[in-house]
């Protein structure tokens, strides 16, 4: 395809794939539940933490999750004393475990005390919030300040993706997604304001890539966060305003149509 083909094609996929249909079967389905602010953000984040492998099983764990803390899981982690972490006891989902369940209980809970809120403990460590380029380093930071919280097990470090490390970040890219994308199409949840899209990072995953090389988007062979920042450049001159709704086109042609 011509270049210009490629972005009438992906901004019809977009229109397509972004709609309320597509969240019934999807982990964004446990925020969209909440309400208030905190419960939204803490179910968002081990909604995205927990988002790899199986649908069916990725819901099932998170159900279990929000089911141990009371369907409230903001109040939880805010108010939680050491004694109730045992709810967690047997938790497995893949290689996260119960032990992974409680430090995330304990992060979160330090960086609220913190900051008030989960946008503001990622917002403090990005230094020039308009500028695409920081991401990486906020991501970074943030990582830095979610394992130094007491009572998190070094072992947890590897459900926080680290851009500096390499890592192509998906699942906190997909949670950055979720939480500052406008709400207006029903599907994202547009709570954070103080970061505009503009600066956003496509979750990479295998379908994503995949079809961005078939695109002519991405060369790099490797899924890591050099491809990350090649395929928004690519996805950016396509739409600078909001690069990575071209997610759902990417992932709806990749996971959907096969393509």
């Amino acid at each position: 395809m011509a270049p210009g083909e490629v972005k009438e094609f992906l901004l019809e996929k977009a229109e397509r794939y972004e709609v309320p249909d597509f969240i019934p079967q999807d982990p964004l389905s446990i925020p969209h539940r909440f309400t208030d602010r905190r419960d939204v953000e803490v179910s968002s984040f081990f909604a995205a933490s927990l988002a790899w492998g199986n649908r069916v099983s990725i819901l099932k764990s998170l159900e279990s999750l929000m089911e141990r803390m009371d369907h409230a899981p903001g109040s939880f982690v805010v108010d939680h004393e050491e004694s109730d972490l045992k709810v967690f006891d047997g938790f497995v989902h893949r290689t996260f475990q119960e032990v992974d369940a409680k430090g995330f209980v304990r992060a979160l809970a330090g960086l609220l005390r913190t900051h008030g809120s989960l946008e503001q403990a990622v917002m403090s460590g990005w230094e020039t919030p308009e500028d695409p380029e920081c991401l990486s380093s906020a991501l970074t930071s943030f990582h830095r300040a979610f394992m130094a919280q007491e009572g998190v097990a070094p072992r947890t470090q590897k459900h926080v993706a680290n851009p500096a490390k390499g890592s192509a970040a998906k699942r906190l890219n997909m949670w950055l997604r979720w939480m500052v994308r406008p709400s207006n199409r029903g599907v994202d949840l547009g709570l954070w304001k103080g970061v505009s899209p503009s600066v956003l990072h496509i979750p990479l995953d295998v379908h994503t890539s995949n079809v961005g090389r078939k695109l002519g988007l991405l060369t790099r062979s490797a899924n890591d966060w050099k491809a990350v920042a090649e395929l928004t450049a690519s996805l950016r001159a396509i739409d600078p305003v909001d690069p990575v709704r071209l997610d759902f086109a990417l992932f709806g042609l990749g996971a959907i149509e096969g393509f």
